[in-house]
């Protein structure tokens, strides 16, 4: 499987890693939600996480399945800034109704048995405009991220709170020992 995950709580240092293996010449599917929250307030559109989380799921497992899709077509492994399994968690969270569509995606979009986390990392953690949680509701978050993940089977790897060079070679060893890329 060359669909490898990269999740955790917001702030705690996924996109830095993506951008690293990224200049490494590897294969790497941007965070779909940061994008789509962008675009969203560029439309000046309700469709974003603190006004509608339900519609802004939604927009966000189409995206999520066309990255997964694309990433079909390659050979080489895509690494995923978050995945189908984090729009759940992120319902859940908002304690929103799971509908259907997001647990059958999760059935039909099967990712690399192994996902890396990132735990949250308070020293590390700031807010933006696509990151609007505080440091507790990141964590909060992370937690249901573990949970929703390892009840869809997947195995987690913890990222180690280090430098982004240290967790990059970290990801390639642990792949590498998993005959993954």
């Amino acid at each position: 499987m060359n669909a490898i995950v990269i999740s955790g709580g917001p702030g705690s240092g996924k996109t830095t890693l993506l951008n690293a293996l990224k200049s490494r010449g590897f294969n790497c599917s941007d965070e779909i939600s940061r994008q789509l929250i962008q675009e969203q307030v560029n439309l000046n559109s309700e469709n974003l996480p603190w006004k509608n989380l339900s519609s802004f799921a939604e927009l966000a497992l189409e995206r999520m399945v066309e990255e997964y899709k694309k990433s079909l077509l390659l050979e080489e492994p895509t690494f995923f800034d978050r995945a189908i399994p984090d729009i759940i968690a992120y319902l859940k969270v908002g304690n929103i109704r799971v509908e259907s569509q997001f647990n059958e995606a999760l059935k039909n979009y099967k990712y690399q048995s192994n996902v890396f986390m990132a735990p949250p990392w308070e020293a590390i953690y700031i807010n933006d405009n696509e990151r609007w949680q505080t440091f507790e509701e990141a964590t909060e978050l992370y937690n249901m991220l573990t949970k929703t993940y390892q009840t869809a089977g997947y195995t987690l790897i913890e990222l180690p709170s280090c430098s982004v060079e240290e967790r990059v070679d970290f990801v390639l060893e642990k792949l590498e020992q998993n005959k993954s890329i």
